[in-house]
């Protein structure tokens, strides 16, 4: 049976989380590695969006995943903070589209209900999925990482894993 390789990532301006994992059907996933991508808020825009593109495509290339999921933008009560999230998933659309690897991206909502059952579910409830659906000792830490577990795993649930 074929596997796939799924990095997950949850965009961030400060904070970037990314999931890799590798599933060979719908529940059965494992965790291959996740963390975070941290730029300083002392830096102009510019340099923490490079950082970021240079991190994901670092990592595009070290795993070399069949898909990139990314959580989308989203505009709730600061529109400010929704177009400085845009700016990093354009680099993170960048390092996909360099590295020619496809994209599917989906609403907070989106990844949440796939995960959860639950398209309001918090954070917590979100970070308790992930780990019971690939059977970990604990939940994925910090958050983003584990929001981008979950942004990897709704891609499994939402498409069809053959295609």
């Amino acid at each position: 049976m074929h596997s796939k390789l799924i990095l997950g990532i949850d965009p961030g301006t400060m904070v970037t989380g990314y999931g890799m994992i590798e599933c060979v059907s719908v529940n059965q996933c494992q965790l291959i590695e996740c963390g975070v991508f941290r730029t300083s808020s002392q830096q102009l825009l510019g340099v923490r969006v490079r950082e970021i593109y240079d991190e994901v495509k670092s990592t595009i290339e070290r795993f070399k995943p069949d898909i990139l999921a990314v959580e989308d933008v989203f505009v709730g009560k600061n529109a400010k903070s929704a177009l400085m999230l845009g700016h990093v998933r354009g680099v993170i659309l960048l390092a996909a589209e360099v590295c020619d690897v496809p994209v599917a991206q989906y609403t907070p909502r989106e990844i949440k209900k796939a995960v959860t059952g639950n398209g309001n579910a918090t954070k917590d409830q979100v970070a308790f999925m992930v780990q019971k659906r690939l059977s970990l000792r604990e939940t994925p830490k910090p958050s983003d990482a584990s929001d981008a577990v979950a942004t990897a795993l709704a891609y499994t649930i939402l498409k069809d894993f053959n295609d």
